[in-house]
C-alpha cells in the first residue's frame, strides 16, 4: 500500500523493511505502523520463503524518533494506557521469537519506543555517524519506557549502564553503544545497509544462531560483583533511589516508578516485571507531572518551528560571521555557542588581557566538552580557528551581526553601537545582551534603528536554553526573523518579547525574588526560604540566586525595576543594605552565603545578618507561606506581562520561565500553575496576600476578568496548545 509506512522488498530469502512515514520528515510510531507491523509478521510467519529480516529507515539520518506524542493526549485513563503498553509487550515479543530474525540497520537518532524495538531485534548494525544516538527519553515526559525496555536494556548493558540510559534520558552516541554492548557493530554509513543485509544472509543460512537478548555484554568484575548477583543489585538500586530522591526531591514520580519496574524484573518471574512495567506507565501517563511535562514538550516543538514574526514572514538574512563586543564571561559564552555552530566570530575588548582572558575561556569550554567527548580533538581545533580577538574592530567590516555583551550601563552601550555602526555594514544587525534596559532606549543611539533589537542570553551561556529576542517598536521584521533564526541556529529555544524594562523573565523575577527580600525583613532565615523554594521545585532559592548572579547586578537591576513600576517593585530593605555594604555575592566570595577560595558556596554567612532588619534574630515563618508568597509574585507578573502584551501567549510564557529561570517543570510554568491552581482561587490568594502586603499582590486585571467569567489559559482537555475556547479576554 502506498501510504503504508512499511514497505517490504523481498531479495531471495531476505525481507528488507524500509520504515517511511508517508509525508513525514521523520519517523514516529503511532497505530498504523504498529498495525502495519503486526500485519506484516503475518505475512511474514506464513512466507516460508523468507528466513530473515533487515529493518531499516527510508529517512536520510533518521531511523525513528520513538512514540508519537500526540496519541497520548487522547489516553484517558491509566488502564487504557496500561492496555498500550501491552499491547507494546506483545508485539515486541513477536518480533523477539519470530521465525524470522530481524537486523536492525540503525542510521539516525533511535529514541524510546524505536530502542525498545530493536532491542528485541536479533541483532543490531549501527552507523557511525554523529546523528547516530539511542535514548530512553521518556522520563523526560513523566513516564517509564512502556515496551519492554525496562525489562530487556538491563540484561542486555548491564544494571548500572541501564539505570544511567532509563534515569536521565540521556543520549548514548554509537561508539559508547557499541562499548557498553547496546549494539553489535559500528559501521560507516554507506555500508550500513550492505553489512545489515549480510547479517541477515548469515541468520538466514544458519553461519549466525539467533542469540539471547544479553548476548552482547561485555563482562567485567565489577559488574560481576553488583549486577550478577542479589546483593549486588539491591545496593545498585538503593542508591540510584537516594541519588533520584536528592536530584528531584521527590516532584517526578517516573525515576521512582523505573527503578520499581526494574527492580521487579529482577525479583520474579519475566512476566512480573512486564506486568509492572505496564501497571506503573498506565499511572503515570495521566499523572498531572506527565501532563506538564508533555505541555512543555509541544510548547518547545511548536517554538522550534515558530519564525518570531507574523505573516507575511520574511526571509531570515544569512549569518556567517559575527562580533562580540565585551570578553567578559557573556560575551565568552556567546561566542563559544556561535563558533560550536559553526560561526566565524570576532570578539573585541578594551585591553589584551580581557581579549586573552575570554579567548582562554572559549578554549576552556571547548576542552571540557572534548573531556567529555562530545567533540573530537579536530572539532576543538577547527571551531578555536574561527575565534579571532581584537582591541580595534579590526574585521568588524564584514560582520553580519553584532552582539554587545557589555557592562549594564545606557550610556556605555550607547556607546559602543556608535562606534560599531562606524565600522560595520549597512547590513549589519546589531543586538544587545542588556538584561533590563529597553532596548528602544539604546537604539536612540543608532543611525539604523531599524537593524538593533536585543537578544538577552542567560547565564552560563553553554548550559542555559533560552534566548529571548527583544525587537522595539521600530525594528524591521526581517531583523526580528534573522535574530530568532540564528538563535535557533546556536540550539536556543527562542522567545520574541516586547521592549519593557527587564523584558519577560527578569520581570517575573524581579517580584519573586523581591518577595524573597521581604521575607527576610520580616525575620526569615535565608537557608529557610532557600530551602522551602527548592522543596517547591527550583533548583536554587531565590536568596542562592542573587548571589550567584551578583549583588551588584541585582542592585541596579532592582533599580530599574522600581523606577519603571514603582512601589509595587521596590527593593527590599534587606537586599539593599546588602548591596550598600559592598558584598558582591559568589564572584567576590563575599554574599548571603560564604565562598571558598575557588568560589564554591559554603554555609550562610552568619555576619550579614547584622545587616537586616531584626539583626540575628530570625523568626520561622511557614515554608508554604514562603511557597506561595513568592510563586503568586511570580504568576501575577507573569500575568501582568500578558495583559500588556510582552509576551504573545502564555505558552511563551511558561517556556520562558521554564527555561530561563528553572520554573518548577512539572508545574508546567507560571500560567500552568495558575490553571491547576484554579483561576479564581488564585485570584482570591492574590486578594487575602494583597490585603495584608499592600501595594504588593494586587491581581493583575486579566485575572480578575477570568475568574469572573470562569475561564483559563489552556484548555482543560485536548491539545494543550489549541486555543481552549475560554481563555483569558485581551
Amino acid at each position: 500500500m502506498s501510504e503504508s509506512p512499511l514497505h517490504v522488498e523481498i531479495r531471495d530469502d531476505i525481507a528488507v523493511i524500509t520504515v517511511d512515514q508517508p509525508g513525514a520528515a521523520v519517523n514516529t510510531i503511532d497505530r498504523a505502523m504498529r498495525d502495519a507491523f503486526r500485519q506484516l509478521f503475518d505475512e511474514l510467519e506464513r512466507d516460508n520463503r523468507v528466513k530473515a529480516a533487515v529493518l531499516r529507515s527510508g529517512k536520510p539520518d533518521m531511523f525513528i524518533a520513538g512514540a508519537d506524542i500526540e496519541e497520548f493526549l487522547a489516553i484517558e485513563s491509566a488502564r487504557e494506557a496500561e492496555s498500550l503498553s501491552r499491547d507494546g509487550h506483545a508485539l515486541l515479543e513477536r518480533i523477539e521469537t519470530h521465525r524470522v530474525p530481524v537486523v536492525a540497520a540503525i542510521g539516525g537518532p533511535c529514541l524510546g519506543g524505536a530502542l525498545e524495538t530493536v532491542l528485541a531485534c536479533a541483532w543490531r548494525v549501527a552507523s557511525d555517524s554523529s546523528s547516530t544516538v539511542l535514548a530512553l527519553p521518556e522520563v523526560q515526559l513523566g513516564l517509564i519506557p512502556g515496551a519492554g525496555g525496562t525489562q530487556r536494556l538491563p540484561r542486555l548493558v548491564g544494571l548500572q549502564a541501564a539505570l544511567d540510559m532509563i534515569l536521565t534520558g540521556r543520549n548514548v552516541r554509537a561508539k559508547k553503544a557499541l562499548q557498553i554492548g547496546l549494539v553489535h557493530e559500528l559501521v560507516h554509513p554507506s555500508i550500513l545497509d550492505r553489512i545489515a543485509l549480510e547479517r541477515a544472509r548469515e541468520f538466514a543460512s544458519g553461519k549466525r544462531g539467533r542469540g539471547t537478548s544479553d548476548g552482547t555484554r561485555r563482562h567485567g568484575a565489577r559488574e560481576l560483583l553488583l549486577d550478577d548477583n542479589r546483593l549486588g543489585r539491591s545496593v545498585v538500586l538503593r542508591k540510584a533511589r537516594e541519588a533520584t530522591l536528592k536530584k528531584t526531591h521527590g516532584h517526578f514520580p517516573a525515576p521512582l516508578a523505573a527503578l520499581d519496574a526494574v527492580a521487579a524484573g529482577y525479583s520474579g518471574s519475566r512476566e512480573n516485571g512486564y506486568r509492572e512495567e505496564a501497571r506503573l506507565f498506565g499511572e503515570l501517563a495521566v499523572s498531572e507531572v506527565s501532563r506538564q511535562l508533555v505541555f512543555l514538550f509541544f510548547a518547545t516543538t511548536a517554538l522550534k518551528k515558530d519564525p518570531g514574526v507574523a505573516p507575511p514572514v520574511p526571509e531570515a538574512l544569512p549569518v556567517r560571521k559575527i562580533g562580540v563586543l565585551g570578553a567578559g564571561f557573556m560575551g565568552a559564552g556567546i561566542a563559544g555557542v556561535a563558533v560550536g555552530a559553526g560561526t566565524i566570530v570576532r570578539m573585541k575588548d578594551a585591553d589584551h588581557g580581557r581579549v586573552g582572558r575570554g579567548l582562554a575561556a572559549v578554549r576552556e569550554r571547548l576542552d571540557e566538552r572534548l573531556r567529555k567527548r562530545q567533540i573530537t580533538r579536530q572539532q576543538l581545533l577547527d571551531q578555536m580557528t574561527l575565534l579571532g580577538g581584537t582591541m580595534a574592530y579590526t574585521g568588524f567590516d564584514d560582520v553580519d551581526l553584532v552582539i554587545e555583551a557589555v557592562f549594564e550601563d545606557l550610556d556605555i552601550k550607547r556607546h559602543v553601537l556608535r562606534e560599531v555602526e562606524e565600522v560595520g555594514p549597512e547590513r549589519m544587525i546589531v543586538a544587545s545582551n542588556t538584561s533590563t534596559i529597553p532596548i528602544a532606549r539604546i537604539a536612540e543611539a543608532s543611525r539604523r534603528p531599524e537593524r538593533v533589537l536585543g537578544m538577552h542570553f542567560f547565564s552560563p551561556v553553554h548550559r542555559m536554553p533560552l534566548l529571548e529576542v527583544i525587537p522595539h517598536a521600530g525594528t524591521a521584521p526581517r531583523v526580528t526573523a534573522t535574530a530568532v533564526a540564528y538563535g535557533k541556529k546556536l540550539g536556543k529555544t527562542v522567545i520574541v518579547v516586547n521592549d519593557a524594562p527587564g523584558f519577560y523573565v527578569n520581570r517575573i523575577l524581579a517580584p519573586y525574588v523581591g518577595e524573597a527580600g521581604r521575607l527576610l525583613d520580616e525575620g526569615a532565615a535565608i537557608d529557610a526560604i532557600d530551602k522551602a523554594m527548592m522543596d517547591a521545585g527550583f533548583p536554587v532559592g531565590p536568596i542562592t540566586l542573587i548571589d550567584e548572579v551578583g549583588l551588584d547586578i541585582a542592585g541596579k537591576s532592582g533599580a530599574i525595576m522600581f523606577e519603571a513600576f514603582g512601589e509595587r517593585l521596590a527593593p527590599s530593605e534587606s537586599l539593599r543594605r546588602v548591596v550598600e555594604s559592598g558584598r558582591s555575592g559568589r564572584k567576590g566570595k563575599s554574599g548571603f552565603y560564604s565562598y571558598d577560595e575557588s568560589g564554591q558556596k559554603r554555609d550562610v554567612d552568619d555576619s550579614v545578618y547584622d545587616l537586616l532588619p531584626g539583626g540575628r534574630e530570625r523568626r520561622e515563618i511557614p515554608p508554604s507561606e514562603i511557597q506561595m508568597r513568592c510563586l503568586m509574585a511570580m504568576a501575577n507578573e507573569a500575568a501582568r506581562c500578558l495583559e500588556s502584551g510582552i509576551i504573545r501567549s502564555p505558552r511563551d510564557g511558561d517556556v520562558g520561565a521554564v527555561f530561563g529561570i528553572g520554573f518548577p517543570p512539572f508545574r508546567g510554568g507560571p500560567f500552568r500553575y495558575l490553571d491547576s491552581t484554579g483561576i479564581a482561587s488564585a485570584t482570591r490568594i492574590l486578594e487575602s496576600l494583597y490585603a495584608k502586603h499592600t501595594p504588593r499582590f494586587e491581581p493583575a486585571g486579566i485575572l480578575v476578568e477570568m475568574a469572573r467569567r470562569g475561564t483559563r489559559f489552556y484548555p482543560e482537555r485536548g491539545h494543550p496548545l489549541e486555543p481552549s475556547g475560554s481563555g483569558p479576554a485581551r
